[in-house]
Order: structure tokens, then C-alpha cells, then sequence
């Protein structure tokens, strides 16, 4: 499993003005690796505030990218990893292929 950098080595990004990635699939990529992960720990990975990360999991919920599990008083994540990215551009790639392509595993987020 790929460790994940601290809180404050996520946020060394941000300082540089911008990154390759969106928040949106940074949180998918926690996500698909820990599917147990607390809001407040992928926002502590991220750099973003918890309230974003919950405003791009909904998102990504009504989108049908990921499903909400309740496990007891936690939540688990399942990604859909046949559905096609969105923009015209890559929409030739599934969110698996991009969950691959970061991640270098050959069955991300199942």
C-alpha cells in the first residue's frame, strides 16, 4: 500500500501555485486507497478543509463516481472504476485507468 505524504507535505504543492491533479481527484485517489479514511483525514492529506472534502465527496456521489457505505459509525467508499472521466479530452480513460495510471496498482479502489 502507497503511504501517504503528512498534512504539511501535502500543502508544499499548494505554495507552488498549482498541481497536475484536481482536489476532486485527490480525494478519489485517498479514497480508492483507504476507502475508510475520515473526511477529516483525507482534508489532512489533501490540504483542503474537511467541509471541501465533503462538498467533493457529494459531488462525486451524485456524479455515481463513488457510494457511500455506512460501516457502523463510520463510513467506507466504493469507486466505480468503469465510469468514464468527464472532460471531452480524457473521456477515453475510466476512472480506474486514471486510479491505476497514480496509484501503479492493477485493481484500484475494488
Amino acid at each position: 500500500m502507497r503511504k501517504f505524504r503528512t498534512a504539511d507535505e501535502a500543502k508544499q504543492p499548494a505554495e507552488t501555485g498549482w498541481t497536475f491533479l484536481s482536489n476532486y481527484s485527490h480525494v478519489l485517489i485517498c479514497l480508492a486507497s483507504r476507502p475508510d479514511l475520515t473526511m477529516r483525514e483525507v482534508a489532512e492529506m489533501v490540504g483542503i478543509t474537511e467541509r471541501a472534502v465533503q462538498r467533493i465527496v457529494a459531488d462525486l456521489e451524485s456524479a455515481e463516481v463513488l457510494t457511500r457505505i455506512r460501516d457502523g459509525r463510520r463510513n467506507q467508499y466504493q469507486i466505480n472504476t468503469s465510469l468514464q472521466l468527464r472532460h471531452p479530452i480524457e473521456a477515453h480513460c475510466s476512472v480506474g485507468d486514471l486510479l491505476k495510471m497514480v496509484s501503479g496498482a492493477e485493481n484500484p479502489g475494488s
